[in-house]
């Protein structure tokens, strides 16, 4: 009898397979095949999926690779909050914490587990039967975005899994990483190409959870730890035993967990990965300490920013000795001229450094730097490396000093320095190309004119092609254009097009602060705008008339008329107005005022908050007669405080008698 072909066991035959495969070689790092072999099996399953796409699933193993679907991101509310964990610096620090547990048990015996702090970026995951539902990201630890077409193409995490004794339905809480072998492949690609290097490991893993394209995300070969189990039927009582469950149902956990009994112990694995740390494939940045006990730790409960069962250790910052070769000059989109400093290679934090920033001209004096001096380099935050001293008893005899370069290293004219300001700038900002390509990148970012599909490379392509010189020539272009720049890119052209059309819709506050012009930000934008409705009366303003807007001062007022004292700009602003930008107020349920209770009160946000966004917070604050101040000063009302506020704030604020309210307070005071 002849054997007939049933497609659908067949799928799943080999959906079963070749998640076998993916979990052996991404989570146990034992392959039992060869890649040939696996991409043939691949091959095969993405053929019938095609030919029988009724029996496709939406956690098929070849939605590992991504499509180049693009879908917007939506917000999805946590069933449980996703809050920070407290930080200490020092073992006395941790002791005081394991004191005040063992007071909140009323001395009943207790074990801590420990656990690396991965540094990338919080993923929550819900499965339901089994199978991958969800992925969202942190946000505001209220609302995160649901990031589950890509968290798909990260090959550590399971989309179906193993075994059969999970609950029916659970969420279970990790990292997503960017591995130090990618991170250096990537940044030497991108340097390759002339493209901004990413910042660091977690930077480019938060930013590449966050691309609109799965398939950019697959390939750029993220990696996930999972750490913390939520539900109503766990397995277990212990945090530790659900984790090693965990692990039997296929996700990545780390080995490095340990079950700790005493503080002795804590302090001996704290010393032991301080060191040993170095040698990880991932960044991390600390230990972080859990009361095992989920029993416990309800018993236990949480402050209004973190859970009382639970601390982070923050390592110290790495530092290193290396030789300082030359410095180079970089200028920015507003023509401030940044020192970097060009070093011999050396490892620091998991990643090889071959520069350092070095701020501005005062900061090199202050270091005395000469070239071919031994320096000490510090990667505190993972995020730039700075140098913090000068070895100079190593100093070569022909050293000579760094001197700050007097004209731009990009188009020659002089730099000026301004009374008060540490950072020289150059003034030529319409006709030097670093800046106009910054101008334009800050033109389009989400917060100014929100013209999305467009980013530093492909205005850089703009630019360099001379189908753009300034922001009012991207009204200009058209898909014929754009599309050259791609192969079969028509679609991804027309997004463009019609993302810059769209543009012509955004406020004029956020025109105002799109355009660049030096000092003003979000909040300034808005307040020039509230006070000079339309840009004709801006243009006309007196430093007199604008240093009587609260919040803009001299320095403010100054930038604000040589701007518009520019022909060149002034130009740009009627080319912009003649393509449909928004050149005046208008009237919006966000800009509409609704009350005056704060009565001009300078506003200070900090920390997250339960029932709005902190852009929301602003809205409303300015609604309601306040206005938003960044920073605390004497001059500020209130403190605005939510959950994981920074410490500086509330410390400042207190010590300057200023009212510190909470959201509900707030809510109150306006009514809400």
């Amino acid at each position: 009898m002849e054997n007939s072909f049933n497609p659908q066991e067949r799928i799943a035959y080999l959906s079963r397979t070749l998640e076998e495969h993916n979990h052996n070689y991404y989570v146990l790092n034992s392959p039992t095949i060869g890649d040939r072999e696996f991409d043939m099996l691949m091959q095969e399953l993405q053929q019938l999926e095609e030919q029988y796409p009724e029996y496709a699933q939406p956690n098929s193993p070849t939605q590992r690779v991504g499509s180049d679907i693009n879908h917007a991101f939506v917000q999805v509310a946590h069933t449980y909050p996703m809050l920070s964990l407290g930080n200490t610096y020092s073992i006395e620090e941790v002791a005081a914490f394991y004191e005040r547990v063992k007071q909140g048990l009323g001395d009943a015996p207790f074990d801590i587990v420990g656990e690396l702090k991965f540094d990338g970026t919080s993923i929550s995951l819900t499965y339901k039967n089994g199978q991958l539902l969800r992925a969202v990201t942190r946000g505001d630890g209220t609302m995160g975005d649901d990031v589950t077409r890509n968290t798909r193409t990260i090959r550590s995490i399971p989309l179906v899994l193993k075994g059969n004794d999970y609950p029916d339905f659970f969420e279970i809480r990790g990292e997503v990483l960017m591995p130090w072998a990618t991170f250096e492949r990537l940044n030497e690609e991108r340097e390759r190409q002339e493209e901004p290097l990413f910042a660091n490991p977690r930077n480019a893993a938060a930013g590449t959870l966050k691309l609109q394209n799965p398939s950019t995300v697959a390939a750029r070969g993220l990696d996930a730890y999972l750490y913390y189990m939520l539900g109503e039927n766990l397995p277990t009582d212990n945090h530790y035993d659900n984790l090693q469950k965990a692990r039997e149902w296929g996700f990545k956990v780390s080995d490095t967990m340990r079950v700790l009994h005493s503080i002795e112990e804590i302090k001996e694995f704290i010393d032991y990965w301080d060191v040993e740390r170095r040698n990880l494939p991932v960044a991390t940045d600390g230990i972080v300490l859990k009361v095992a006990s989920i029993e416990q730790q309800e018993e236990l409960g949480y402050t209004a920013k973190s859970p009382r069962w639970a601390i982070a250790y923050k390592f110290q910052a790495e530092e290193a000795i290396t030789r300082l070769n030359s410095v180079s000059f970089q200028v920015g989109r507003t023509g401030t001229v940044t020192p970097v400093a060009n070093l011999d290679p050396v490892q620091l934090s998991g990643t090889v450094v071959r520069r350092a920033s070095l701020h501005n001209a005062d900061i090199i004096r202050s270091l005395d730097l000469h070239i071919g001096d031994m320096v000490h380099v510090e990667k505190g935050g993972e995020i730039i490396p700075k140098i913090t001293a000068v070895d100079t008893d190593q100093r070569p005899a022909d050293s000579t000093p760094v001197e700050f370069v007097r004209n731009c290293p990009e188009c020659g004219t002089p730099l000026v320095r301004e009374e008060g300001e540490a950072a020289w700038f150059c003034p030529n900002s319409n006709h030097c190309a670093p800046q106009i390509k910054g101008r334009i990148e800050h033109y389009i970012a989400r917060k100014a004119m929100d013209i999305d599909s467009l980013g530093p490379e492909t205005i850089a392509q703009f630019f360099e092609r001379g189908m753009i010189n300034n922001v009012a020539d991207l009204y200009t272009l058209t898909v014929d254009d754009v599309a050259t720049l791609k192969q079969q890119g028509r679609k991804w052209a027309q997004n463009i097009i019609n993302s810059i059309a769209r543009s012509c819709d955004v406020p004029y506050h956020r025109v105002l602060f799109a355009l660049g012009i030096r000092f003003v930000g979000e909040t300034v934008a808005k307040r020039l705008a509230s006070a000079f409705p339309s840009m004709e009366q801006l243009r006309d303003a007196t430093i007199e008339q604008l240093t009587a807007v609260p919040e803009i001062g001299e320095r403010i007022a100054q930038s604000v008329v040589e701007y518009m004292n520019d022909l060149d700009n002034l130009l740009l602003i009627e080319r912009l107005a003649q393509y449909g930008v928004q050149m005046k107020a208008v009237d919006t349920p966000e800009t509409q005022l609704r009350s005056n209770v704060l009565d001009s009160a300078a506003v200070v946000i900090s920390g997250t908050f339960e029932h709005h966004s902190r852009d929301e917070y602003k809205t409303l604050i300015e609604q309601h007669g306040g206005r938003n101040v960044s920073s605390v000063s004497s001059a500020t009302q209130y403190l605005l405080a939510g959950a994981n506020m920074g410490p500086a704030k509330l410390e400042k604020a207190t010590r300057l008698g200023i009212k510190i309210i909470s959201e509900t307070e707030f809510l109150q005071m306006i009514d809400e």
